[in-house]
């Protein structure tokens, strides 16, 4: 598996929701490109996607923006990877969400697909388990330790 740009931004926006606290609840496009260095225009897309798939939701008007449509340790790593990017798996014929067949002779003793299952069980486990609030909570305690 390899995070796309869209696929990081995307990440990096939802723990950014996740991680400042705004005085109405809602978070500025703007505001959010600026503190990730995220191109405002890419962002927007990015947004929109993550909005209708039900993770975001958004209020319009000036002080309008966006904010979590769940809370954030409800809201994992892997589903908004997969809404981005896709599959966790590096090859389709492990991918549990889009399988492939491949071009192997046996897949049930293929050694590759054996060693990709393996590295897409690690990465979905990890993914999966992680959550918003999980990386909100190491983001706050780096920011306390770097103050002191």
């Amino acid at each position: 598996m390899r995070l796309s740009k869209r696929g990081e931004y995307g990440l990096r926006a939802m723990i950014d929701l996740a991680t400042w606290k705004a005085e109405n609840g809602v978070i500025q496009i703007r505001e959010i490109a600026e503190r990730e260095h995220i191109p405002l225009k890419f962002l927007e897309q990015i947004l929109l996607t993550l909005k209708n798939a039900g993770l975001l939701h958004s209020k319009m008007g000036a002080s309008g923006g966006y904010y979590l449509a769940k809370p954030a340790d409800q809201i994992t790593l892997g589903s908004i990877v997969r809404i981005l990017d896709g599959p966790l798996a590096p090859i389709g014929c492990v991918s549990q969400m889009a399988y492939e067949p491949c071009g192997c002779p046996d897949e049930q003793t293929c050694g590759l697909r054996l060693v990709m299952m393996d590295v897409r069980n690690a990465i979905a486990d990890i993914l999966d388990n992680t959550t918003l609030a999980d990386v909100a909570r190491r983001v706050e305690a780096a920011r306390a330790s770097q103050k002191s």
